[in-house]
Formats: structure tokens, sequence, C-alpha cells
């Protein structure tokens, strides 16, 4: 299903720990890391494609989470010539689509670590997941993705509560965002909290 423009309606998804970590799962049989995201089916809203892609890629149910807010926009990335010529056989459909345009959701983990399940579906999307800083390295990012993940985590981090220090500096984040997170505050710095699930 694409658009006039030739953009798939697609989520993306950023769940957070009690750390303010986020989820980043390996692919499978890659050395590549993502949030999880996935496309829109024919008649879903977004908030259902992103509860469908959160049990298909995660194995969370919605009584394992809470929306915490979504991007109030589309945000677009076009996918290069050279991975559509790997993924798609048709010139035609090569010709049509460009990429993906994304709602974000920012959710909490309500539920626990072990309520994590990679093979929750026939066809898992990762191998692999662990917590990471929420300002995550963008050069770990797919280097056409890396503009829309720094556009859905610095809307995204207005959602989070003021006072809760980051591990990181906010890479392009407005000053006042800067200032709620690291001004006068008496709360205790969370130390980071590294775990490798496979």
């Amino acid at each position: 299903m694409l658009d006039r423009e030739g953009y798939r309606p697609n989520v993306g998804i950023v769940l957070l720990n009690g750390h303010n970590e986020v989820f980043w799962g390996k692919r499978v049989g890659q050395h590549s890391w993502q949030f999880p995201q996935g496309g829109i089916q024919h008649g879903e809203s977004p908030e259902q494609a992103m509860y469908r892609e959160l049990h298909e890629e995660v194995g969370l149910l919605p009584e394992h989470v809470q929306i915490i807010g979504r991007t109030r926009d589309w945000l677009r990335y076009d996918v290069p010539e050279e991975f559509l010529r790997r993924q798609h056989a048709s010139k035609t459909h090569r010709a049509s689509y460009r990429g993906q345009k994304q709602i974000w959701f920012l959710l909490r983990l309500v539920g626990s670590d072990s309520d994590i399940e990679l093979r929750a579906s026939e066809h898992p999307e990762f191998d692999a997941w662990r917590w990471i800083p929420f300002w995550i390295q963008l050069d770990t990012v797919v280097d056409f993705k890396r503009e829309v993940y720094q556009l859905a985590l610095s809307e995204l981090a207005r959602y989070l509560s003021r006072g809760i220090r980051m591990q990181q500096l906010a890479w392009g984040s407005p000053l006042e965002l800067l200032h709620s997170f690291y001004t006068g505050e008496n709360d205790e710095s969370q130390e980071p909290n590294p775990t490798n699930k496979t």
C-alpha cells in the first residue's frame, strides 16, 4: 500500500524501560540494530499497526505497555536504489516505491523483561536485543534512516518526565529541552544498566 508519492505507511516503536533506556533489536542474521517498525495494513490505524508489530517483533501485548506519546506527523525516508534492487525484482515496483512514511510511538514497558519474546511470530525480525541510552549513537543506524531516527527521538523526548537525567547529551535538542533535563533537580542519576538478551 503506497501513497501517491510512493511512500509506504509504517509505524516505528521506541520502547522505554524504567531507566528511560530504549529497546534495541538486532536483525536476524545481520550485524544491524534498529527499533521495531513495520507497515500499516489496509484498514488499520497507526495505533492498531503499532500493537500488531509490537507483538510480532517483540512479543509484547497491549497490557505490557503504556503509550506515552507519538509523533504529530509522518516522518519520511527514501530507500536507496541499491536496496530496492535487492528487495524487488519488478522494475515497475521500484519505479513507484520511494520509501517509508512513519508515525513513531513512545511506549513504556509496564511488564517485565521476561515478557519480551523475539520468536512470537513465525518470521522473527530480531535474534537479540538490549537496552541502550535514549539518545542512541546515530552512527549505529543505517545511514538512510538516521535523519528519521533523530527527528523521531527529538520529538518524542518532550514526553519524558522533567527532572529525569538522560544518560547522554541530546543531539540537536532545543536548549529549553536540555535545560529541563539537567537543571536543578535533586533526582539521583540512573546508572546505565546494559543488558544483552539473546
